[in-house]
């Protein structure tokens, strides 16, 4: 019997300590586990100073990506209107060409039938010219009819309109009417540039047949490249036309390009829209198709602002600590803006709450090792 009560108090004993150990695990457990406490001395250590945030000006800049493009009236596309056979060129893509430089031979038997028709066509016409004299002068004497008159008449103007369509074909081919004659007859034509600038795509080789819809050469002039730069919804009403930006490359950051907003395109797509910035200088290193980086500078800014040590980045979100009690600070999550002269705009609303300013870095240390523990 005394061995039973002896039993029973060593097992409600033992339940009683169990509950014990699980009551101080219980209160072990933080309340809040962005919360840190410090001692007086601690605070100290590590020169705790707290403040608000402030309002002001603070100067934003803000970083875009694009590339170079042209536009179009800068791109051209070079084409035979009456197709024919490439007989020769010397262009490959990127070089230069200057206006009026000739820049390929092509042939066809069709140049030389029209240039036949013409001289066949001019022949005609000064006959039809005379006949037409003739026969003024016979209807002044009465010597022949009107209708004569009408028919010579009607067939001189019929001979003008087919010598002026055929003068109109050979400037298609660039074949000066006016010094065609019968021992000038030639199967060949030469294309010229029609503008100063280089040669981006060659699309035919020797020996190719072209159709008139064919596009032989691409050529750029790059006196009016522009940057085309990618802006993200939210940011489109910050930007105006006239604005500055300066642009660099990733293989020359130090080098920079001054370049002016000209044209801010308000069709969004995909929650983007596009810059149009003009160069202020040309640089022969620029070309289409090269990406580039951007900074947009925009005049002083009015935001709340902290001292930037105030604000410490952890698993790549931005916080604060925030004063609860003295010495006890919560960590909050804030949203920042551009940190400029050792500021750092808050977009987060803390206006009356007091924010550790310096020693924000030792708090989260204490937080973490603490959490680690």
């Amino acid at each position: 019997m005394k061995y039973n009560l002896y039993l029973g108090a060593l097992l409600i004993s033992m339940t009683l300590a169990c509950n014990n150990n699980q009551i101080k695990e219980e209160k072990a457990i933080p309340i809040n586990e962005n919360e840190v406490s410090l001692t007086s001395e601690q605070a100290k250590n590590i020169n705790l100073q707290t403040g608000e945030v402030a309002v002001g000006e603070i100067n934003e800049t803000l970083k875009l990506q694009g590339k170079i493009d042209v536009p179009p009236q800068n791109l051209v596309s070079v084409s035979i209107p009456l197709g024919g056979y490439l007989k020769s060129t010397k262009m490959l893509p990127g070089t230069h060409v200057s206006k009026g430089q000739v820049i390929a031979v092509m042939e066809d038997p069709q140049y030389i039938q029209l240039q036949q028709d013409y001289l066949s066509i001019r022949n005609k016409l000064n006959f039809a010219s005379n006949e037409l004299a003739r026969q003024k002068e016979l209807n002044i004497s009465k010597a022949n009819s009107d209708k004569t008159l009408q028919i010579a008449e009607t067939e001189y103007q019929n001979l003008k309109v087919e010598h002026t369509a055929l003068i109109e074909k050979l400037k298609l081919l660039n074949i000066n009417a006016a010094q065609l004659n019968e021992g000038k007859i030639s199967k060949s034509v030469n294309v010229y540039s029609p503008i100063n600038g280089y040669v981006s795509k060659v699309n035919v080789n020797i020996g190719k047949y072209v159709t008139p819809s064919d596009v032989i050469f691409e050529l750029i002039n790059p006196n009016d490249i522009h940057l085309n730069l990618t802006v993200f919804e939210k940011d489109l009403q910050k930007l105006g036309i006239g604005q500055r930006v300066l642009a660099y490359t990733n293989v020359h950051p130090d080098k920079k390009y001054e370049t002016e907003v000209i044209l801010i395109s308000h069709n969004v797509d995909g929650g983007r829209s596009e810059v149009h910035c003009h160069f202020e200088k040309y640089d022969k290193s620029l070309v289409p198709g090269m990406y580039m980086n951007a900074e947009l500078q925009f005049k002083n800014q009015k935001v709340q602002f902290l001292p930037e040590d105030a604000v410490v980045n952890f698993e790549n979100k931005d916080y604060v600590f925030v004063e609860a009690t003295t010495r006890k600070f919560v960590m909050t999550e804030v949203q920042t803006g551009e940190t400029s002269e050792g500021k750092t705009a808050i977009t987060t609303d803390l206006k009356g709450k007091k924010v550790a300013v310096k020693g924000a870095y030792s708090l989260l240390m204490k937080l973490k090792n603490t959490d680690e523990e």
